[in-house]
């Protein structure tokens, strides 16, 4: 798997800091509430782990699978929710925690469900964004690296759900994708 790493981007050193900042961040931001985190997977589940670990308030957690790739590099444009979340979220602080902010087109369409069932508050953060393919007008609120226009993977990022569990964030060779 290293092999096809063309480069590391950040180490697993750096995310376990930037990690632990937000973390940080989020605790400040939300004191004195209990803030539910829904994680949109899969890529997103080992940021997710680690940043509830860095996060101390009383939080939930909550999970939902949301489709626009298939096993492609570019978004589909197509979103479809796989999973959805399993709580209410009626009257809470909602925090959605995404992998990457990339078109923007998955997080357009997830707001604008969620937003539907009246939450107390919406706000996003993500491990990495990359506003260079940004198509839908979203920012998050919270932001772990602002990346190139590179196809990455790691730090439960994949391609073709391969290179999740490799301790780092790598940009892929082009040959391993056909880019």
């Amino acid at each position: 798997m290293h092999q096809d790493v063309e480069r590391i981007l950040y180490t697993e050193e750096e995310l376990k800091n930037r990690v632990r900042e937000l973390g940080m961040q989020i605790t400040a931001d939300y004191r004195g509430k209990a803030p539910v985190l829904a994680s949109v997977l899969r890529g997103s589940y080992i940021f997710m782990a680690d940043l509830t670990r860095a996060i101390d308030l009383p939080i939930s957690v909550d999970f939902m699978a949301v489709s626009s790739y298939g096993s492609g590099t570019a978004s589909s444009g197509q979103v479809e929710i796989k999973k959805d979340l399993s709580d209410s979220i009626e009257g809470k602080d909602l925090l959605i925690v995404e992998d990457i902010l990339d078109s923007g087109n998955t997080l357009y369409y997830l707001l604008d469900v969620l937003r539907a069932r009246k939450p107390a508050s919406v706000r996003i953060c993500t491990l990495m964004d990359k506003p260079a393919r940004r198509q839908k007008p979203i920012k998050a609120d919270y932001v772990g690296f602002s990346i190139p226009d590179a196809f990455i993977v790691g730090y439960g990022l994949d391609y073709d759900e391969k290179y999740r569990n490799l301790p780092y964030v790598g940009v892929l060779k082009p040959s391993v994708y056909g880019g």
